[in-house]
Protein backbone atom coordinates (compact mmCIF):
# COMPACT_ATOMS: atom_id res chain seq x y z
CA UNK A 1 0.00 0.00 0.00
CA UNK A 2 1.42 3.38 -1.01
CA UNK A 3 2.50 5.79 1.69
CA UNK A 4 0.75 8.66 -0.07
CA UNK A 5 -2.55 6.76 -0.02
CA UNK A 6 -2.28 5.99 3.68
CA UNK A 7 -1.53 9.61 4.52
CA UNK A 8 -3.81 11.32 2.01
CA UNK A 9 -6.57 11.95 4.51
CA UNK A 10 -4.32 13.17 7.31
CA UNK A 11 -4.58 16.82 6.39
CA UNK A 12 -1.80 19.21 5.48
CA UNK A 13 0.48 21.30 7.58
CA UNK A 14 0.15 25.04 8.01
CA UNK A 15 -0.64 26.80 4.76
CA UNK A 16 2.36 29.12 5.02
CA UNK A 17 5.41 30.02 7.05
CA UNK A 18 7.15 33.31 6.32
CA UNK A 19 10.49 31.96 7.55
CA UNK A 20 10.58 29.07 5.11
CA UNK A 21 12.24 29.26 1.71
CA UNK A 22 9.90 27.88 -0.93
CA UNK A 23 11.30 25.08 -3.04
CA UNK A 24 11.96 21.36 -3.28
CA UNK A 25 14.57 19.79 -0.99
CA UNK A 26 16.38 16.48 -1.35
CA UNK A 27 16.12 14.18 1.67
CA UNK A 28 16.50 10.45 2.24
CA UNK A 29 15.42 8.05 4.98
CA UNK A 30 18.68 6.23 5.71
CA UNK A 31 17.43 4.09 8.58
CA UNK A 32 13.98 3.11 9.88
CA UNK A 33 13.30 0.71 12.74
CA UNK A 34 10.23 -0.39 14.68
CA UNK A 35 9.69 -3.89 16.15
CA UNK A 36 7.33 -5.95 14.00
CA UNK A 37 6.16 -8.12 16.91
CA UNK A 38 4.97 -6.49 20.12
CA UNK A 39 2.62 -7.23 22.99
CA UNK A 40 0.16 -5.20 25.03
CA UNK A 41 1.86 -3.03 27.62
CA UNK A 42 5.26 -3.29 25.95
CA UNK A 43 7.24 -0.11 25.39
CA UNK A 44 9.28 0.10 22.19
CA UNK A 45 11.15 2.69 20.17
CA UNK A 46 10.39 3.82 16.64
CA UNK A 47 13.51 5.29 15.05
CA UNK A 48 13.90 7.32 11.85
CA UNK A 49 17.19 8.64 10.51
CA UNK A 50 16.75 11.26 7.79
CA UNK A 51 19.57 12.80 5.78
CA UNK A 52 19.64 16.06 3.83
CA UNK A 53 21.16 14.96 0.53
CA UNK A 54 20.69 18.32 -1.19
CA UNK A 55 22.66 21.54 -1.40
CA UNK A 56 20.37 23.74 0.73
CA UNK A 57 19.27 23.68 4.36
CA UNK A 58 15.86 22.08 4.82
CA UNK A 59 13.73 24.83 6.46
CA UNK A 60 11.74 22.56 8.78
CA UNK A 61 12.14 18.82 8.68
CA UNK A 62 8.74 17.24 9.37
CA UNK A 63 7.45 13.71 9.85
CA UNK A 64 3.75 12.95 9.41
CA UNK A 65 2.52 9.66 10.86
CA UNK A 66 -0.76 7.78 10.51
CA UNK A 67 -2.10 4.27 10.96
CA UNK A 68 -3.36 2.71 7.74
CA UNK A 69 -7.00 2.05 6.95
CA UNK A 70 -10.14 4.17 7.29
CA UNK A 71 -10.03 4.11 11.07
CA UNK A 72 -6.49 5.44 11.07
CA UNK A 73 -7.24 8.05 8.44
CA UNK A 74 -10.26 9.32 10.40
CA UNK A 75 -8.37 9.59 13.68
CA UNK A 76 -6.65 12.80 14.74
CA UNK A 77 -3.99 10.77 16.57
CA UNK A 78 -0.75 9.80 14.83
CA UNK A 79 -0.74 6.40 16.55
CA UNK A 80 -4.48 5.95 16.93
CA UNK A 81 -7.69 4.92 15.20
CA UNK A 82 -11.23 6.24 15.08
CA UNK A 83 -13.82 4.06 16.86
CA UNK A 84 -17.04 4.07 14.77
CA UNK A 85 -19.21 3.12 17.77
CA UNK A 86 -22.09 5.58 18.07
CA UNK A 87 -22.48 7.81 21.10
CA UNK A 88 -18.83 8.08 22.08
CA UNK A 89 -17.81 11.43 23.51
CA UNK A 90 -14.29 10.88 22.12
CA UNK A 91 -13.94 8.48 19.21
CA UNK A 92 -10.14 8.56 18.98
CA UNK A 93 -8.56 5.42 20.44
CA UNK A 94 -4.77 5.05 20.73
CA UNK A 95 -3.04 1.95 19.41
CA UNK A 96 0.23 3.19 20.86
CA UNK A 97 0.61 5.87 23.53
CA UNK A 98 3.44 8.29 22.83
CA UNK A 99 5.58 9.07 25.87
CA UNK A 100 5.75 12.65 27.08
CA UNK A 101 8.57 14.78 25.61
CA UNK A 102 8.94 12.53 22.55
CA UNK A 103 10.06 12.42 19.82
CA UNK A 104 13.66 13.09 20.82
CA UNK A 105 16.89 13.16 18.90
CA UNK A 106 19.25 10.28 19.62
CA UNK A 107 21.62 11.18 22.44
CA UNK A 108 19.45 14.01 23.74
CA UNK A 109 17.13 14.15 26.75
CA UNK A 110 15.30 17.18 25.36
CA UNK A 111 12.16 17.01 23.19
CA UNK A 112 13.07 16.96 19.51
CA UNK A 113 9.71 17.49 17.83
CA UNK A 114 7.55 20.59 18.12
CA UNK A 115 3.78 20.32 17.91
CA UNK A 116 2.02 21.64 14.82
CA UNK A 117 -1.56 22.46 13.85
CA UNK A 118 -1.83 18.86 12.62
CA UNK A 119 -1.42 16.43 15.54
CA UNK A 120 -0.04 13.82 13.14
CA UNK A 121 2.85 16.04 12.02
CA UNK A 122 6.02 16.51 14.07
CA UNK A 123 8.34 19.43 13.26
CA UNK A 124 11.99 18.51 13.90
CA UNK A 125 13.60 21.82 12.91
CA UNK A 126 16.04 22.81 10.13
CA UNK A 127 18.51 20.31 8.67
CA UNK A 128 21.74 21.43 7.01
CA UNK A 129 23.17 19.81 3.85
CA UNK A 130 24.90 16.44 4.40
CA UNK A 131 23.58 16.22 7.96
CA UNK A 132 21.43 13.41 9.37
CA UNK A 133 18.74 13.81 12.01
CA UNK A 134 17.82 10.66 13.93
CA UNK A 135 14.57 10.96 15.87
CA UNK A 136 13.07 8.45 18.27
CA UNK A 137 9.44 7.97 19.30
CA UNK A 138 8.87 6.07 22.58
CA UNK A 139 5.62 4.12 22.30
CA UNK A 140 3.58 1.84 24.55
CA UNK A 141 1.26 -0.67 22.84
CA UNK A 142 -2.33 -0.51 24.16
CA UNK A 143 -4.50 -2.08 21.43
CA UNK A 144 -3.98 -5.58 20.03
CA UNK A 145 -4.14 -6.23 16.29
CA UNK A 146 -2.24 -6.10 13.02
CA UNK A 147 -1.29 -2.53 12.15
CA UNK A 148 0.42 -0.59 9.40
CA UNK A 149 2.11 2.65 10.43
CA UNK A 150 2.91 5.02 7.58
CA UNK A 151 5.35 7.91 7.81
CA UNK A 152 5.99 10.74 5.35
CA UNK A 153 8.91 13.17 5.49
CA UNK A 154 8.46 16.82 4.60
CA UNK A 155 10.74 19.84 4.28
CA UNK A 156 8.52 22.52 5.79
CA UNK A 157 5.15 23.53 7.16
CA UNK A 158 4.20 25.65 4.18
CA UNK A 159 2.51 24.33 1.06
CA UNK A 160 5.28 25.74 -1.16
CA UNK A 161 7.96 23.67 0.55
CA UNK A 162 8.40 20.11 -0.72
CA UNK A 163 10.67 17.15 0.02
CA UNK A 164 11.68 14.47 -2.45
CA UNK A 165 14.20 11.66 -2.81
CA UNK A 166 16.80 11.55 -5.55
CA UNK A 167 14.55 9.86 -8.13
CA UNK A 168 11.75 12.36 -7.57
CA UNK A 169 9.57 10.24 -5.30
CA UNK A 170 8.16 11.20 -1.94
CA UNK A 171 10.30 10.24 1.08
CA UNK A 172 8.55 7.94 3.50
CA UNK A 173 7.70 4.35 4.24
CA UNK A 174 5.66 1.98 6.37
CA UNK A 175 6.06 -0.32 9.33
CA UNK A 176 3.93 -3.44 9.77
CA UNK A 177 3.52 -4.46 13.40
CA UNK A 178 1.48 -7.06 15.24
CA UNK A 179 0.46 -6.37 18.84
CA UNK A 180 -0.60 -9.44 20.80
CA UNK A 181 -1.86 -10.07 24.32
CA UNK A 182 0.41 -13.10 24.68
CA UNK A 183 2.68 -13.42 27.68
CA UNK A 184 6.37 -12.88 26.90
CA UNK A 185 8.72 -15.81 26.44
CA UNK A 186 11.12 -16.23 29.33
CA UNK A 187 14.28 -18.12 30.14
CA UNK A 188 16.28 -18.92 33.25
CA UNK A 189 19.77 -17.43 33.45
CA UNK A 190 22.80 -19.19 34.94
CA UNK A 191 22.08 -17.27 38.16
CA UNK A 192 18.58 -18.72 38.35
CA UNK A 193 16.86 -15.47 37.40
CA UNK A 194 13.81 -15.60 35.11
CA UNK A 195 14.19 -13.00 32.34
CA UNK A 196 12.32 -12.12 29.18
CA UNK A 197 13.80 -13.37 25.93
CA UNK A 198 14.60 -10.34 23.80
CA UNK A 199 14.02 -10.73 20.06
CA UNK A 200 13.47 -7.28 18.52
CA UNK A 201 12.70 -7.41 14.83
CA UNK A 202 12.08 -4.35 12.73
CA UNK A 203 11.17 -3.27 9.21
CA UNK A 204 10.13 -0.20 7.29
CA UNK A 205 13.07 1.42 5.52
CA UNK A 206 12.02 3.69 2.68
Amino acid sequence: MAVAALLAACGGESSSDSNERAGTYQVKVVDANFPSEQRLGQTTLMRLAIRNTGEHTVPTLTVTIAIGGKQGENSSLPFGVDDPQAGLAQSDRPVWVLAESYPRFVGSSDPGGASTSNRKTFALGPLKPNQTATAVWKLSAVKAGDWTVAYRVGAGLGTQVKAEIANGGEPGGTFVATITSDLPETEVTDDGEVVEIQDPRSSGRE
